[in-house]
């Protein structure tokens, strides 16, 4: 008989001269893991000094369903666990990880020894105990990003690959650029061609993908498993996981690409067997890292393009490229009369904020209300074209579908205090003209921005 109680674990980690901890690792019913609690720790497991013991393991580490399954495995299958995790943005350190099974003849609860240690290198073990499939799997996917010349095309033929081997619905890679409030799928592989995710993506906000940060600052990756996990992450993410819901994500794992501590991109997939997720998550998360080198570079190049023509105040594009995209589209819209709409948005309280404010603040209010823009015209070509003006021109939607997106906006910037957008708008059925229905837009514009000082007579012109 396997009999523990208190005292025994307190020994047994005590002993130890690294943090450690006993768990308590419960089996439920259906044989899957149930709560995982911190039985006993030592002094130094603990680096606050905070009592943890009796605790959920959440309570002071990472909640992790990869961690979850290796404790399960060790206390239940009798399985040990020597591995080194990427803690360097969290702590500054690589975590060294010790799981030893402890025996138990209990029917619901069984036990094992967690260890742990900071170090600032890694040991070259890491990589030496891996399976010799993913080690394979991991090769062939570094080489074949030196088969290609172009970028997507070795993005496209990785994420094909990562596909097939997590046998998982869909997989995308993706950049992220923070400062200038973007990000781009480069590449997607879909089961059968069934689904175009640069279509799923146009509908999704930055600010969405910008959210993802947040959930991930406490862990390597984000992981989803099942409805239960999924509840979990709407209670901080309302709006990515209603874009889960409608999509019929069921599982998803998104691992992110972390260059010089910054997070520059991630590898998203979606609906695979949640059942071989260590196996899984092991690879991508080796991927990744070889992943991270390819896409910084990339970053950096179409960076240096971007810059030139974006205003990076608002995160919309300058008065350069619209002078560039006007002379362009007008031409094409000559040769071919197709129906357009365009739009003059004059941000009224940008002025009055920066007087009575500060530019600080006026900064803040032009970062607002650039946000406002390209989460509603963010199929269309929007341009900051003076200091309080921005141009929207569209050739995508319909009349009735503009004049939506234009009554959105007045709805959501309509504080006298703060964003407040006047806006003149025109239609082109027929004419394909753009200059002249550019010219009528800015004209109806000036009459509703008169309109609103008219209503406001202490605002500044």
């Amino acid at each position: 008989m396997y009999g523990y109680d208190y005292s025994t674990f307190k020994s047994i980690v005590e002993m130890c001269n690294m943090p450690s901890c006993i768990f308590s690792v419960e089996k439920k019913d259906d044989g899957t893991c149930g709560k995982i609690i911190m039985l006993a720790t030592n002094k130094i497991f603990s680096m606050t000094g905070e009592d943890v013991e009796g605790l959920p393991y959440d309570a002071k580490l990472p909640k992790d369903p990869k961690f979850e399954d290796i404790v399960f495995k060790a206390a239940w299958h009798n399985e040990h666990y020597h591995a080194y995790i990427d803690t360097t943005r969290l702590y500054g350190y690589w975590t060294e990880d010790i799981i030893i099974p402890l025996k138990s003849d209990d029917e619901k609860i069984h036990y094992c020894q967690f260890i742990y240690n900071l170090t600032k290198e890694m040991d070259s073990g890491k990589y030496s105990i891996i399976s010799p499939d993913i080690a394979s799997f991991v090769i062939r996917t570094c080489i074949n990003l030196r088969k290609e010349d172009d970028f997507y095309s070795a993005m496209a033929s990785v994420t094909k690959d990562i596909r097939e081997f997590t046998d998982s619905f869909a997989a995308s890679i993706m950049t992220v650029s923070k400062d200038l409030f973007q990000f781009e799928v480069v590449s997607e592989s879909v089961r059968n061609n069934s689904k175009n995710l640069h279509d799923v993506f146009s509908n999704i906000p930055y600010e969405v993908v910008e959210s993802w940060e947040t959930l991930i600052s406490g862990t390597d990756c984000i992981i989803i498993r099942n409805e239960e996990d999924l509840s979990d992450i709407e209670k901080i993410a309302p709006r990515w996981v209603e874009t889960l819901r409608d999509n019929d994500v069921k599982s998803l794992c998104l691992a992110p690409f972390i260059h010089q501590n910054m997070i520059i991109g991630y590898l998203y997939i979606t609906n695979f067997d949640v059942s071989l997720l260590s196996r899984f998550k092991d690879t991508i998360e080796m991927v990744s890292f070889f992943l991270t080198s390819e896409v910084a570079h990339h970053i950096f190049i179409d960076k240096l393009k971007t810059l030139s023509s974006l205003d990076m105040r608002t995160g919309v594009q300058n008065r350069n490229a619209m002078n560039t995209k006007v002379d362009e589209l007008a031409t094409e819209l000559k040769l071919s009369k197709v129906p357009y709409s365009v739009a003059f948005c004059n941000l009224a309280t940008l002025k009055h904020v920066n007087i009575t404010q500060g530019h600080d603040a006026g900064n803040s209010l032009l970062s607002d209300a650039g946000k406002i823009l390209r989460d509603i015209f963010r199929n269309d070509f929007i341009y900051r074209s003076s200091g309080d003006e921005f141009a929207v021109i569209s050739t995508n939607t319909t009349e009735k579908d503009f004049e939506n997106k234009i009554s959105l906006l007045k709805e959501r910037a309509s504080d006298p205090n703060w964003v407040y957008f006047t806006v003149g708008y025109y239609t082109d059925l027929t004419e394909g003209n753009l200059h002249t229905a550019m010219r009528f837009a800015n004209e109806y514009g000036q009459e509703f921005r008169e309109d609103f000082y008219f209503q406001h007579p202490d605002m500044v012109k």
